[in-house]
């Protein structure tokens, strides 16, 4: 498994936060499954936080389940990204996924305020809009780092 940190210049030095979330790409036919927020039009390679009673892969399914309503075998971890920002390091750990079934789709109240729906789109569109991260450095820092996260994810895993 490959580790990459990404260090924001708004970091302090040290972090005493942290939080980590999973993260999974489904590819199938050149299409890959994101997460889609219909309200703020922003993409997301679908995933969630990690609870304190399950494994990283049941974080995996589990969040997969609840955002996309797929039911996925995920792969071993093969990418770690550790964010810093403030004093906080966000970590990403990223897996590969085969859908196995579908299931009912349970969005957390933001979720759904945003509007998110599952959508299947090229790899090499959603490439290509995770790589306009810079274009959000002005108007949009959560999507910035985002999306830079999410580029510096495809463009080591995806070739």
């Amino acid at each position: 498994m490959r580790s990459i940190e990404i260090i924001d210049n708004n970091y302090f030095g040290n972090w005493d936060e942290e939080r980590t979330a999973c993260r999974c790409i489904v590819v199938k036919d050149g299409m890959m499954l994101l997460s889609y927020e219909t309200k703020t039009d922003q993409w997301m390679i679908p995933g969630g936080g990690l609870e304190d009673d399950e494994t990283e892969r049941e974080c995996c399914i589990r969040e997969l389940a609840e955002e996309t309503g797929y039911i996925i075998e995920p792969s071993e971890c093969m990418l770690e990204i550790n964010e810093y920002y403030e004093n906080l390091r966000f970590v990403s750990k990223y897996f590969f996924g085969t859908v196995k079934g579908e299931c009912e789709i349970t969005l957390t109240d933001r979720e759904s305020e945003v509007g998110m729906t599952p959508r299947w789109i090229s790899v090499d569109e959603i490439a290509e809009i995770f790589s306009q991260h810079e274009k959000y450095s002005d108007t949009d820092e959560m999507r910035r780092g985002m999306y830079l996260r999410e580029y510096t994810a495809l463009s080591n895993l995806i070739k």
